[in-house]
């Protein structure tokens, strides 16, 4: 097997966007273009049983939104597709990062009617950081948009990127007529529908096909003055530069209606980059290498309700994965079986024989496994970019039904290994306290604890309001600490101290008194702080 031929095959991308930009729309008709699936399904369409493909979760069909990424492997133009959809709702942004932190490449979706909003700038900021390639997709020009001018000057300014044009639409809502293919200079007609056969007419000026020709002279009038402005000051683009995430390629069309997504798809093939090196604390891995390495930068309970299993979505970073081999976490040098390892087409899944760089697979485990785990054949590896952010909402949890406190004990495990939310146990009681980004979270984890884990609950306010994990290289110091504050102390899944504070000026305040503790806003994940050997 010829390792380096097949990592050069991989594409490992994800979609971001705004909430109802369109994201899962045109995540679904790539999938359709490539034949991943022959019926797209639609958010929209609740009433015929149709979701989206990636949307699988009982409350993403319930509420049209996506709460959780997924990820999608498929095979199009000799390429090996890895398609991670994510997110858009800012309130899930944590699991967006993670996702960005096992891609390649983004693909951004912009609704044209509204433009940048602050979730695309946010997670373009996460995107530049990493240079992470980006193509773009102005969408839903089948509607009364803003004009693509003004939407171009919005990308550069707030996201600090050159654009460069590659399609230019004509017109736009019930005046849509096509774009016009800056490279081929050719026409694409618009036609309305669904249809994913209806390939659009090409138009050409440069034909002997006299009705086709005069079609296009016609189309071409509306859109040549802002065609000539593109090509005097756009400048052209640079392979390189777009690797180094400074260009990004943009087209206009309208994924509900299939158009645009064939470009899309051809584009994200030939433009996209294979697997790159990875550093690592210890070295850098070439994805060619013959030695396996993965990274596990993600955690999906009960994908499969009828099982109440866990999957650890991997990574892979170098190596050829062959089913049955032998792996190591470098955290707990613990061997793990790799007999039932699956890779995805969002819920679905097939057993994986063999796999390369640039791949996602899955693990089952049952808590073996933790997010930031790196698995490897013996050699000990750690990574790093996997943050853990400090909480901004808290609220109080308990069963409606005392009888269920071990369901949902368990269910507050899993969920928090999933990094779906944060957990922490008081350190003066028993009690939980749930910490999140966003209010949405709550609603989610309280509908999957009663749908997934048979745990009805009560969702219940607190006066705190900020948290942050604390250290000290004096022991003796943070014991006095936490002792004259313990009814603000809590611990994490993982045991490490956390300061609950019920304002922010007493967190100020806490930290000017106390010169001698660190005050964490970060950390990586499965990270022990330290001076948390503190016990109750």
């Amino acid at each position: 097997m010829d390792i380096y031929k097949e990592v050069k095959r991989r594409r490992t991308f994800a979609i971001i966007s705004h909430p109802d930009a369109g994201k899962t729309t045109l995540t679904e008709k790539i999938l359709l273009f490539a034949g991943a699936i022959q019926i797209a399904g639609s958010v929209k369409s609740r009433k015929a049983s149709k979701y989206a493909s990636s949307d699988w979760m009982e409350i993403e069909k319930q509420r049209g939104i996506s709460v959780a990424s997924s990820v999608m492997q498929i095979e199009y133009n000799d390429c090996i597709i890895n398609l991670l959809d994510t997110p858009g709702h800012q309130d899930f942004s944590e699991d967006t990062y993670r996702v960005l932190t096992a891609v390649d490449a983004a693909l951004m979706v912009i609704d044209a009617a509204n433009g940048i909003e602050a979730q695309t700038i946010k997670l373009l900021e996460v995107c530049r950081a990493r240079k992470t390639p980006i193509i773009t997709f102005i969408n839903k020009l089948d509607r009364e948009v803003r004009e693509p001018l003004d939407l171009l000057h919005e990308v550069e300014k707030h996201l600090e990127i050159d654009v460069i044009p590659f399609t230019w639409p004509i017109g736009m809502g019930k005046s849509f007529q096509g774009v016009f293919d800056l490279g081929t200079n050719k026409i694409l007609s618009f036609k309305s529908g669904e249809d994913r056969y209806n390939i659009p007419r090409v138009l050409s000026g440069n034909t002997s096909d006299y009705s086709n020709k005069k079609t296009f002279e016609k189309l071409f009038k509306i859109i040549e003055q802002d065609i000539t402005l593109i090509k005097e000051a756009i400048p052209n683009f640079n392979k390189e530069s777009f690797l180094l995430g400074e260009q990004t390629p943009v087209f206009f069309g309208s994924a509900i209606n299939n158009f645009g997504v064939q470009e899309i798809l051809d584009a994200l093939t030939n433009y996209f980059p294979p697997p790159s090196p990875t550093k690592t604390i210890q070295r850098q891995i070439l994805p060619n290498e013959t030695k396996f390495t993965g990274l596990v930068f993600k955690i999906q309970a009960n994908m499969d309700p009828a099982h109440r299993d866990r999957i650890a979505f991997i990574r892979i970073h170098s190596g050829h994965f062959k089913r049955g081999m032998k792996l190591k976490i470098s955290r707990t040098q613990k061997e793990i079986k790799t007999n039932n390892v699956v890779s995805f087409l969002s819920q679905k899944r097939d057993l994986v024989d063999e796999a390369f760089a640039g791949d996602i697979i899955g693990i089952p485990n049952h808590g073996v496994l933790q997010i930031g785990d790196v698995l490897t054949e013996g050699e000990y590896l750690e990574f790093t970019g996997l943050p853990c952010f400090a909480p901004e909402i808290f609220k109080s949890i308990e069963a409606k039904d005392p009888l269920k406190n071990k369901q949902l004990n368990t269910g507050l495990k899993q969920l928090s290994e999933e990094g779906a939310i944060q957990v922490f146990q008081l350190y003066k009681s028993n009690n939980l306290i749930l910490g999140a980004v966003g209010q949405l979270q709550f609603e989610v984890v309280a509908h999957r604890l009663q749908y997934e884990y048979n745990a009805d609950v009560n969702i219940l306010p607190t006066n705190y309001i900020t948290a942050r994990w604390i250290s000290s290289n004096n022991e003796r110091t943070l014991n006095k600490f936490i002792n004259s504050n313990n009814t603000n102390i809590a611990y994490d899944t993982i045991g490490n101290i956390t300061f609950l504070a019920k304002s922010n000026a007493q967190l100020k305040i806490s930290q000017e008194l106390n010169p001698d503790i660190s005050f964490h806003m970060i950390r990586e994940h499965n990270e022990k702080i330290s001076g948390t050997n503190h016990s109750k």
